[in-house]
């Protein structure tokens, strides 16, 4: 099979593809490298570099390889962020995602697998589940939620077959630890390295559940294999939430360091976010979880292997009113 994967070069795009290439499938990953690493690549994927926003490349690609399966996971993942980018996060993470939509359509995709968030359901009902009302608080999940709605009307209006997955705080090795507004694990773990205190927003008493990189990547590559998950929407990713500052706590000892951390003011976010999965168990089966520790341990020795990142600061804001001070 020809097989897309956009955000190949990212975190979770660089590990589906190199699973899908593990499969004998011909995987073709398109990427910016704006958050991804050519290092991330599978070897033996073909790589463009160039933005699912480019509606030209993205024509040219679906013409000249007629790609049986996409699976969309670029985009540009800092929730908090996204109030200040706004016009950057719809052209990047709803305007590319119709690019690829038009394309798969126009070339006749087996399948259109979208990586979503649980950032779509807001402040709901806990744990989050499927057939909730989706309810999101920041433009990102506003995105994402657009997206799911346009899959569900290219195929009842095209017929275009389609997976949803809704991941929540996910981490592990290849995370870009250099970004100071997403991945918290990973900025914890680079502020460490770097000498410096651990930040926490507000009191460190909001909750998520932290889901390791291959409890879930399986899942994703291997969804296409279900025909029974086809116009479905699954959330995916761990079963116990932790507080913030019980993660810093784990990141420390992981790291081998005596916890240091800094408070400071607490922006606005959604306090508590984890979800249920039965629905993804009920077509996938039951998976082994890995255990939070383990999992930052293996991030962390992965970590220390590569050494710090200097974080880079976001240089297209397009609001500073009310920007949390640590960003600016």
């Amino acid at each position: 099979m020809n097989i897309l994967v956009t955000g190949g070069a990212g975190f979770i795009g660089s590990h589906v593809a190199e699973l899908l290439e593990k499969q004998d499938h011909r995987v073709f990953v398109l990427d910016d490298l704006s958050g991804g690493f050519v290092d991330n690549i599978p070897l033996n994927t073909t790589f463009f570099r160039g933005s699912v926003a480019d509606e030209n490349l993205v024509q040219s690609l679906f013409e000249q390889f007629r790609f049986d399966y996409v699976f969309h996971l670029a985009a540009y993942a800092a929730e908090g962020l996204s109030h200040f980018i706004r016009k950057f996060n719809y052209e990047n993470n709803l305007i590319g995602s119709v690019n690829l939509i038009n394309a798969s359509v126009n070339y006749e995709t087996k399948c259109f697998v979208f990586t979503s968030s649980i950032a779509v359901y807001g402040k709901n009902q806990l744990p989050m589940h499927e057939e909730l009302t989706p309810k999101p608080e920041d433009p990102y999940g506003v995105a994402k939620l657009a997206v799911e709605r346009d899959l569900e009307i290219a195929h009842n209006m095209f017929g275009l077959p389609y997976i949803i997955f809704r991941p929540h705080n996910v981490f592990g090795e290849r995370q870009n630890i250099g970004d100071k507004y997403r991945n918290v694990i990973g900025i914890f773990m680079n502020q460490i390295m770097k000498g410096q205190p651990m930040t926490i927003f507000g009191d460190g008493r909001q909750t998520r559940a932290f889901s390791y990189i291959q409890d879930i990547v399986p899942i994703i590559a291997e969804s296409i294999l279900y025909p029974e998950a086809h116009n479905q929407i699954f959330n995916i990713g761990a079963e116990k939430e932790y507080s913030v500052k019980e993660l810093a706590l784990i990141v420390a000892e992981a790291m081998g360091v005596e916890p240091n951390i800094t408070y400071v003011e607490k922006r606005d976010e959604v306090e508590h976010a984890y979800a249920s999965h039965e629905k993804a168990k009920r077509i996938f089966g039951h998976h082994d979880l890995t255990d939070l520790c383990e999992g930052i341990n293996r991030m962390a020795a992965w970590v220390k292997q590569k050494g710090h990142k200097q974080s880079s600061k976001f240089s297209s804001l397009e609001i500073t009113k009310k920007l949390p001070g640590v960003w600016r």
